[in-house]
């Protein structure tokens, strides 16, 4: 049985979820952004896009540079979530691990493979495809592998886990839908 303390707990692991989502797009959109300002274009983003503000980058080289930002960013966030769990041991930082992997799946599962980051990168390097999304999803997987089990999340509250982040991702989607840049 549950105790009060638990059901708090589990409560705020699951509202931690709604900041993670947001925090992990933002994140993610500014290693892009990022990657363009560093190559020496002047860029703008948004919850859910980065682009240069004259409309091209300065050299052709720099969109696939500023393409990897995003995927960086987002295994940087994982991994920053990573030590943190190692060194305090803390669930807290579970959905700051976790949401980078689920996002990064739902994206190139259900948002169109083509248009995603990873597509677009491999297509540039005029490499297979699905090269860059598989690097990119056995690193984040990987991760959040060691973070579950270093927390002792088993399969059963991970489920739980992609529930509730499929709604949190369903709010970001909704945020920038009705809140277009």
């Amino acid at each position: 049985m549950m105790t009060e303390p638990d059901k708090q707990n589990n409560l705020r692991f699951f509202l931690l979820l709604i900041p993670a989502a947001y925090v992990s797009y933002l994140f993610h959109e500014l290693g892009h952004w990022s990657g363009g300002e560093l190559l020496g274009n002047e860029m703008a983003y948004s919850l859910n896009y980065a682009w240069p503000k004259s409309g091209s980058y300065v050299h052709s080289g720099d969109a696939v540079l500023a393409g990897m930002g995003g995927p960086a960013f987002s295994i940087i966030q994982s991994l920053i979530a990573l030590l943190i769990i190692e060194k305090y041991h803390t669930l807290y930082a579970y959905p700051f691990a976790f949401f980078p992997m689920f996002s990064r799946y739902f994206s190139l599962l259900l948002g169109g493979f083509e248009k995603q980051d990873e597509a677009q990168i491999a297509l540039m390097l005029g490499v297979w495809k699905y090269l860059a999304a598989l690097v990119v999803l056995v690193i984040l997987t990987a991760i959040v592998a060691r973070c579950s089990s270093r927390l002792g999340i088993g399969l059963q509250k991970n489920m739980y886990v992609i529930t509730g982040s499929t709604v949190c991702q369903l709010l970001v989607i909704g945020t920038y839908k009705l809140f277009p840049v």
